[in-house]
């Protein structure tokens, strides 16, 4: 589902980038990093040269990087969101990413840091709002050249706070009004998903796990709820009020996860998810399991799901979770 762009602003390599890159540098703890309001203070060049303020109305969807660390649960916010996806970082933990498009939850958390797959996933909307903490130093001007808008505690410090109850890095929250005022609407999820009727066949399905060398997403139909209620490592995973994580649909993509050439400040490789490609994937929807052909043809493109004679696949209307998963 490819789409023409617009003439993307030219990053201004000018003597007071560079500075502010040096101060960001310092301020950030590398890839694991998610310090507070200061950890990141720049605003990119390409915000200053098409005056953009951080209140500004986004024209596209909200996306946040969130901690998934056992200490940063329960989440907040995350069941507002349309799409949720999962990715594999430094030591076989794992990261989500929440897009927002049809609602804004008051509150999202806890916030960290961006990673450079991040980057191309991103690329299928227009012009994005990344919410996150901070990067590795080396990434940031690539995320200074990227076609999306970064908010960060140190560019929109208004945007966020601690929470008291977790201990830092685990306890950065977002309010999303500060960074868009109104949600952008359904539109802006240029995803290239499909909603309708269940596809024919599939195998019936309870509960399907993915496993990460140090993580682990379950997945388990619930016939009352017609919803896949979420577990993380083993427990049922739960938003700060208590309610159940559920997905409408779960789409377990099998990808190529291979070294960036980024590492965290104790060593550790950066995992870099490749989103663009082709390649299978496992649909869950209705309490049925579905093989299907996923293909992305370009960073600009969202996503086609298709069965093996290439039928396009529709999911469940609801929250959908991706999971990315090494292929074999």
């Amino acid at each position: 589902m490819g789409r023409q762009r617009g003439t993307r602003g030219r990053h201004a390599a000018t003597t007071a980038a560079l500075l502010a890159a040096t101060v960001t540098a310092a301020l950030t703890a590398g890839c694991t990093g998610g310090g507070g309001p200061g950890d990141d203070g720049r605003r990119s060049a390409r915000e200053s040269e098409q005056g953009t303020s951080p209140s500004a109305t986004g024209a596209s969807v909200l996306a946040v990087k969130l901690d998934n660390a056992a200490a940063a649960r329960p989440h907040t916010g995350v069941d507002a969101a349309d799409v949720v996806y999962a990715e594999q970082v430094e030591g076989g933990l794992s990261r989500l990413m929440a897009v927002y498009a049809t609602q804004l939850p008051k509150t999202v958390g806890p916030v960290r840091s961006a990673r450079e797959s991040d980057l191309e996933l991103l690329r299928q909307f227009d012009r994005p709002t990344l919410a996150f903490s901070g990067a590795q130093k080396k990434l940031l001007p690539l995320i200074d050249r990227a076609p999306l808008r970064a908010e960060t505690p140190g560019s929109a410090p208004d945007a966020y706070s601690r929470g008291s109850g977790k201990p830092a890095p685990h306890n950065l929250y977002l309010r999303p009004e500060r960074l868009i005022p109104e949600a952008p609407g359904q539109a802006a999820l240029t995803t290239g998903f499909r909603y309708g009727t269940a596809p024919s066949g599939g195998t019936a399905t309870t509960s399907q796990t993915v496993r990460y060398p140090a993580a682990r997403f379950t997945f388990t139909w619930s016939d009352s709820r017609d919803r896949w209620l979420v577990g993380m490592d083993g427990a049922p995973a739960t938003t700060a009020d208590g309610k159940r994580m559920a997905a409408a649909t779960v789409v377990v993509q099998y990808v190529k996860v291979r070294e960036s050439a980024f590492r965290d400040f104790l060593g550790n490789n950066t995992p870099y998810t490749e989103t663009v490609g082709s390649g299978k994937a496992t649909v869950l929807r209705d309490g049925r399991a579905h093989a299907v052909n996923w293909k992305r043809a370009d960073a600009t493109d969202g996503t086609a799901f298709t069965t093996g004679d290439g039928t396009p696949v529709n999911f469940a209307k609801g929250q959908v979770w991706v999971v990315y998963a090494k292929a074999s």
